[in-house]
């Protein structure tokens, strides 16, 4: 029997972050992946425009001063992205999260029924975002936890 095969909590969170991949957004790819209690993969999300709307039409960037210019007024995050393509019941669920995430993300997590946040990096310069999803999430009785790695024998890169 083999001993060096890869945990659950290690494969989603890897599944994370290969969706993340998919991601067309020059600054930051994130991924979620969304697994049942069977260890079931429900649905996975990427950051990244809505259907129909075309990467060469909406901007990537983010500085502009116009903010019709800027990416946030048109990025579906992952979180979100994988809530709304599941087409399945997700109370109860788990979702693994290469960033933790916002507000708006929380709110989407609380409602949808997820019970389980595991997510890999904190966004520093987004702490009050940080501090609002974690107030939710603790006052909605959902479980956060800060992925760490373990027992990895061997390197992954995507």
């Amino acid at each position: 029997m083999r001993e060096d095969v890869i945990s659950w909590y290690n494969y989603f969170m890897l599944i994370a972050e290969a969706v993340s991949k998919r991601s067309k957004d020059p600054s930051k790819q994130v991924g979620s992946c969304i697994v049942d209690d069977d260890n079931h993969i429900l649905s996975t999300g990427y950051n990244g425009f809505p259907r129909g709307c075309s990467d060469e039409v909406f901007p990537w960037i983010k500085t502009s001063d116009d903010p019709t210019k800027n990416k946030y007024m048109y990025v579906v995050h992952s979180e979100m992205n994988a809530i709304l393509n599941a087409h399945k019941d997700l109370r109860g669920s788990t979702i693994y999260v290469t960033l933790f995430p916002c507000n708006e993300c929380a709110k989407a997590i609380i409602q949808a029924g997820i019970k389980k946040v595991i997510y890999k990096d904190f966004n520093p310069k987004s702490k009050d975002m940080n501090y609002a999803s974690s107030h939710m999430f603790q006052a909605a009785g959902v479980e956060v936890e800060k992925y760490v790695p373990a027992n990895l024998s061997f390197t992954f890169e995507v």
